[in-house]
């Protein structure tokens, strides 16, 4: 080393590194490290509830004070507290949409993907690319990506439900498109909600809950006549759980939200207690561990829609209880 090397070394300071490194537009890792590779998974989203009887006065009111024309979609957006739109988990996106009598929400597409779960209301349909299919309370009905599909409503009361989309993907993957159709409907015909591949009628689902009563918790995942989930990146269950009895503890790195179809009871989601009564929604965010408890003389059933299809297609799965040699791979 010469003289001159010598004396830079001598005199030079990791501050002075890193005003160099910010000048040359890059950044150490060794600053960062943890916070990049942290030893369990860190969602930025927290755990939250969303009270039906808070947001179904305002939802109305919007029905009354923004029209199907200028809101395109009248959704209040369910959005976590710890991020901005689309959030309401790191991967899963949540709102509650309104559509009123004898409206049309205007037929458009889109690269994402959506699950609807039918609230309440009657009279209501959406139509998916050239099928018209009655909205009945407690079905869930899947819009595929890249189908035209408008909403509606007959003259009677207003129609809300629980949309689930996977749009905070496309904050990392920004290819997510729309496009309006030229009419404010797309033609259709009536189907039968019964046999369309994309509807899960709430009949059929809680036949299947309420097949297993020696059991006091049942979970069953709504799936294709195939047996696959209904996407690859959203997925959904319906759950039912008997008064007075809890769901076993879980912690896994899917996250999800759920909503309460019928029944009271709470939930204990990392250290905090959640008390939710029909109507409400809320979200268990990723690697948070958590049970479901019913109210005693009473039976609950739950919604939930998650990210579990994507997390296993990415071979990010697992449990607190996965033995994770078993994840090691060639």
């Amino acid at each position: 080393m010469t003289r001159d090397m010598q004396a830079v070394a001598t005199n030079d300071t990791q501050e002075q590194l890193l005003q160099d490194l910010e000048k040359s537009k890059t950044l150490p890792l060794w600053k960062q490290m943890t916070r990049l590779n942290p030893p369990a998974p860190n969602p930025t989203c927290i755990p939250f509830l969303w009270k039906y009887s808070s947001i179904r006065p305002n939802l109305l009111r919007a029905g009354q004070l923004v029209t199907e024309k200028e809101a395109e979609r009248r959704v209040l957006m369910l959005i976590n507290p710890a991020r901005d739109a689309p959030y309401t988990t790191d991967t899963l996106y949540a709102g509650l949409q309104l559509v009123m009598p004898n409206e049309v929400a205007p037929a458009h597409r889109h690269t994402a993907f959506a699950m609807r779960f039918i609230i309440e209301g009657n009279g209501g349909f959406t139509a998916v690319h050239g099928k018209r299919i009655k909205m009945e309370q407690g079905d869930v009905i899947l819009t595929p990506t890249w189908n035209y599909h408008d909403h509606g409503k007959d003259g009677s009361g207003p129609m809300i439900w629980l949309d689930g989309l996977d749009l905070p993907n496309f904050q990392h993957f920004p290819v997510h498109f729309v496009q309006h159709f030229a009419q404010s409907r797309y033609p259709a015909e009536d189907v039968d909600s019964g046999t369309s591949p994309i509807v899960f009628p709430w009949a059929r689902m809680k036949g299947l809950l309420d097949g297993d009563i020696a059991e006091h918790w049942v979970s069953r995942r709504y799936l294709r006549a195939d047996g696959r989930e209904v996407s690859r990146i959203l997925g959904g269950c319906a759950e039912r759980l008997e008064g007075g009895h809890s769901s076993p503890w879980c912690r896994e790195t899917t996250s999800a939200v759920y909503h309460v179809i019928s029944g009271s009871g709470y939930s204990m989601i990392g250290e905090q207690k959640f008390a939710w009564e029909k109507g409400d929604t809320f979200c268990v965010p990723s690697w948070y561990r958590y049970q479901h408890s019913a109210g005693s003389g009473q039976t609950v059933y739950l919604y939930r829609f998650d990210d579990k299809p994507m997390i296993e297609a990415l071979g990010f799965y697992r449990t607190e209880n996965t033995d994770v040699e078993t994840l090691v791979k060639d």
